[in-house]
């Protein structure tokens, strides 16, 4: 019987080509309902991205209620058994975000598919549009505080040696020059590193392999704190994978990220 053991934290698709047969694989979709109807890997169950964010105004992008965390897992079929392979088409960073919540749910066993869909195209595998059934309803789940820094943690933090905040927006919304909350700027002491930087685009999408040492030469080294962030820990998904998948110890993504930081009144910013 097939199986993941001994396979890193980023497979490739031949990876999981020999392993769709694996004994408690589940495979998350994270594209586009379009997308998926047209084609999808064998096997993969289909999540709307915007059931892993809550979606409320100010803060759009904090954890779902466990409610609906309990809800979506029991459609996956979660058990502590699974083994996860999660992809988008994106280049990670949807994909990355459900890594976060599994790491929530205290759940360590998942992959992620280099350059998700659309490597998975160019190897040219096969793809399918049979949509599997839901397994049942809701499952039991109990949530972990220490993927997530909070915005009190976060301004608690402010300062600290051993702390790196990665800002992983558009540097024109990380200089205030593009405006998407009451206030512009970004986090003081933030490094922007835009997301789409860690994705070689040569190779769909991938991951750089260059990515440590430009981590390095920006003072996010792996001895610290990384909480990353962008508007609404979507495009931070990604860098969260990133540092998770290079070795970095002490990761944390901040969910409420600037949607929350920008229009709170007591945050501090940076121009």
């Amino acid at each position: 019987m097939p199986d993941f053991s001994g396979l890193p934290l980023v497979i490739e698709p031949s990876d999981l080509f020999g392993q769709l047969n694996a004994e408690h694989l589940i495979l998350v979709d994270l594209t586009r309902s379009t997308r998926y109807t047209a084609g999808h890997i064998p096997g993969a169950r289909f999540v709307d991205p915007r059931r892993t964010q809550l979606g409320q105004p100010m803060a759009a992008g904090l954890l779902p209620h466990k409610a609906s965390l309990e809800t979506l897992f029991g459609e996956l079929g979660h058990t502590q058994d699974a083994t996860y392979v999660v992809y988008d088409d994106e280049g990670g960073g949807w994909a990355g975000r459900f890594i976060w919540i599994l790491d929530v749910i205290g759940h360590q066993k998942y992959h992620y598919l280099d350059g998700g869909l659309l490597a998975w195209l160019e190897a040219k595998h096969p793809v399918s549009t049979k949509v599997p059934s839901r397994v049942r309803g809701p499952v039991s789940l109990t949530l972990h505080e220490g993927p997530t820094a909070t915005r009190e943690y976060l301004q608690s933090r402010l300062g600290a040696t051993d702390l790196g905040i990665w800002d992983a927006r558009d540097p024109l919304e990380y200089s205030g020059k593009i405006v998407l909350a009451a206030k512009a700027g970004h986090i003081p002491g933030a490094v922007n590193l835009e997301w789409t930087a860690g994705m070689d685009k040569l190779h769909s999408l991938r991951i750089r392999r260059n990515m440590p040492q430009i981590l390095e030469s920006l003072g996010l080294t792996s001895d610290k704190e990384i909480i990353t962030h962008c508007q609404t820990h979507h495009r931070s998904g990604f860098t969260y994978l990133l540092a998770k998948a290079f070795g970095y110890p002490r990761v944390k993504g901040y969910a409420g990220s600037w949607s929350e930081w920008g229009n709170h009144p007591s945050t501090p910013i940076e121009i």
